[in-house]
Formats: structure tokens, sequence, C-alpha cells
């Protein structure tokens, strides 16, 4: 496993605040349960809502995760005045997402000056049993001093 330090001591607490801003993320109901240098992990309890036609969680809903569980381990490391923005992702759904919540786990392979490189798996729980559902491989962009809190600019 890498040991990353973070550029910013207070990491923690500026991704949870950002993520909390993060309407889609309530919306559905996410939580973010785990936070670390470089590692991000992102909770969803099960609801009919969240589903395709057979009743599995949706494969957007599985990639939305991955997406945001990769997007906050990048964001964990960077600097106080940065903010970070998906480049792109690939999602291998390996699995029907048939349980009773989703857990993506962000984890950054490489940090570099701009782009992160940064993969996530995505589980399925039922009955306190973990199942791999879907794995992704995400490129992550530092957008150095762009603040994260676009809340406080005018629209």
């Amino acid at each position: 496993m890498n040991a990353f330090t973070p550029r910013n001591p207070s990491f923690e607490t500026r991704v949870r605040e950002s993520f909390a801003r993060q309407a889609f993320m309530g919306f559905l109901g996410a939580e973010l349960t785990g936070v670390a240098p470089g590692m991000a992990e992102i909770a969803l309890p099960y609801r009919p809502e969240l589903c395709q036609q057979h009743g599995f969680f949706h494969g957007g809903v599985v990639g939305t995760l991955a997406d945001n569980a990769c997007g906050y381990a990048a964001f964990s490391l960077m600097a106080a005045e940065d903010s970070v923005l998906t480049v792109e992702y690939k999602l291998n759904l390996m699995a029907p997402a048939a349980g009773e919540r989703l857990i993506a786990r962000g984890r950054v392979k490489r940090p570099g000056r701009t782009l992160y490189v940064v993969e996530a798996d995505v589980v399925v729980v039922t009955a306190d049993k973990e199942k791999t559902v879907a794995t992704a491989l995400a490129t992550m962009m530092c957008m150095a001093g762009m603040s994260d809190d676009t809340q406080s600019k005018s629209q």
C-alpha cells in the first residue's frame, strides 16, 4: 500500500466539507464513510429509486460512487487552495450490484503535479458480506488555485 503525505494538514476536514456541499451525493443518500491520505470511502444504502429494472443498483449509480471515491482520494492530497475535477474514468462492471448497500473505495496510485491516477473498487454488501461488483481506473486533475467552494461565488 502506498503512503502519501497530504499537502494540506487539514485535508480530512476539507474533504468532508466538500463532500457535504455536493448536492448530488446528498440527493442519492451517499455518505463519506472514510478519508485518509490518498484514500476515500463512500457508502450508499439500497433504495428502489437507485435501481434498474431487475432491482440491482443502476450502473450509473455504481459509476457515480466510483468517480466520487476516486476524486476525493485525489483531493485528499491536494493543497488547500486547489480543487479537483475528473478528466476520465473507465468502469468495469463485474457482477450485478444486488445487495443492501454499495461501498466505493478510492485509492491514489500515482499523484502527479497536475494529474492523479486513481483506482476504485465498488462492493455490494449483503448480510455483512462484501462482493466486488465493479472496478474503476480514473484520472483526476488538480485545478491549482481554484476554490472548491463555488457556492460562495455569485451565480
